[in-house]
This record gives structure tokens, sequence and C-alpha cells, in this order.
């Protein structure tokens, strides 16, 4: 079973103070980024793989989808979602996504943000999202980029003179990392940027979209704290579609 560090009250408390607990999508730097690559929803079936507060549900719903079904392993961030939504087209659900079941093409968009750095068995998830989707139907995720998850220290490193690096450490061995990121022991999995495309065409997917995010000048000025993340990509965005 995934660890489920965001039903620890330390960490869900830390995760609420957040930009993008508080301020929804508007909050994620990268969200403009993910809203130019959407399909059209109107009439579509949307799942939302960890969909914590439910904001790309409802967002989802805006945009005309004809259901969303949102999954997250924690009951403190699927009640949050439940109590943050009126709408009877939006169903949550408590799934551990390492044993993710889906019916076969019973999906026209699977969504995921920031999840999937979690999941140890990467290639059963990604052969079950394969199967639900409807022929053409799409796969978005972003998950943390393996240059950010592959120090076995915390943080930046930072010299004599003050200036800033972020080492990359064992970045070839894949595997769990250790962080202490809002609460102690918050386990994630490293795995190089290759061996999630490898395993998406593995499953028969058809990649259409890489973007090793990073913030624009614009969002630099606007939120300077930003400024550090222009030295690595802390995230990445993939699109994939399952072949019609």
């Amino acid at each position: 079973m995934t660890q489920n560090i965001y039903d620890n009250q330390a960490f869900f408390d830390g995760y609420a103070q957040l930009s993008r607990s508080v301020n929804g999508l508007d909050g994620a730097p990268e969200w403009p980024t993910i809203r130019s690559i959407l399909p059209d929803l109107h009439g579509k079936k949307v799942v939302d793989l960890g969909c914590g507060y439910g904001w790309f549900c409802r967002s989802a719903r805006e945009q005309g989808a004809a259901s969303v079904l949102g999954m997250d392993l924690s009951e403190k961030m699927l009640n949050k979602a439940r109590e943050m939504t009126q709408d009877i087209g939006i169903e949550y659900r408590r799934q551990d996504l390492e044993q993710l079941q889906l019916p076969p093409a019973s999906c026209d968009l699977a969504y995921s943000s920031l999840t999937l750095h979690y999941i140890e068995d990467l290639a059963r998830l990604f052969a079950t999202v394969y199967q639900a989707l409807a022929a053409g139907g799409q796969f978005i995720f972003t998950a943390e980029h393996p240059i950010y998850t592959a120090p076995q220290h915390q943080g930046w490193l930072v010299d004599q003179h003050g200036q800033k690096s972020w080492p990359v450490n064992g970045y070839q061995q894949e595997g769990p990392r250790i962080s202490n990121w809002l609460a102690e022991g918050v386990i994630k999995q490293h795995r190089m940027l290759g061996s999630y495309i490898n395993l998406l065409v593995q499953q028969g997917f058809i990649i259409t979209y890489l973007n090793e995010w990073g913030p624009s000048t614009q969002q630099i000025a606007e939120n300077p704290a930003l400024d550090e993340e222009k030295e690595r990509p802390m995230i990445f965005i993939l699109a994939a579609h399952k072949p019609a």
C-alpha cells in the first residue's frame, strides 16, 4: 500500500498552507501550461488520479465534462474535496493507486497532478490507465522531475559566495527517496525521465507532449519566489494518448 502521508496531520496542515491549496489551480504556476494542452472536455468522462481537494475535478466539469471520478488515498483530502463540491456529476472515491482498478474503455481523459512520483509499481498503473481509456483517450500528468527527486540530501547547496546549486546525486539509481518535506519520512519514488517514457511506450501509449517545466519571466516578476525554479525543473508535464 502506498504511504498515506496526506493523512498525517502535520503534513496535511502544512499542505493546506501552500498556494495551490489556498488558491487552487490558479495557485499552481504550471497550470497555464497544462491548461493549454487539455483537450475539449465537453461530454467527456474524466478520471483524476490523486485528486486532492478536487480542484481539477471541478474545473473539468466547468469545462463541460459529462462526469468526473476523483480518486485519492487520503480521507482528509477527500473530505476536503467533498466539502468544496456541490456537483452530482463528480464522484470522489478512496483508492490506493497501487491497486487501481477501472472498467475497460470507461474514460476519455485520465489526469494526475504531482502524484505519480509516490507510486512504486508504475508499470501496473500505466497498464490500468491504458485499458481504462477509450480509443483516442488522453493521459495527461505531472510529476516531480527526476533531477528534483534524485538528490539524497535536502534542498540547495550554498557556497561561500552565496551561490546556490542543486546537485544531482545517484540519478541512475532508481528507487525510494526519503524526504522531510512538510513532515519527516516522506517516501517518493525516484526514476529517470526515460523510465517514465519507456513505461508508457511499452503499454502502447503515443507520447505527444513533454515539458520540463520552468516559470516564465513574467511569472518570476509577479512572484519572485519562483526565481529559483528556473535553475532546474522541479516538475515535468507529459501528455500521451491511446491510439484511436
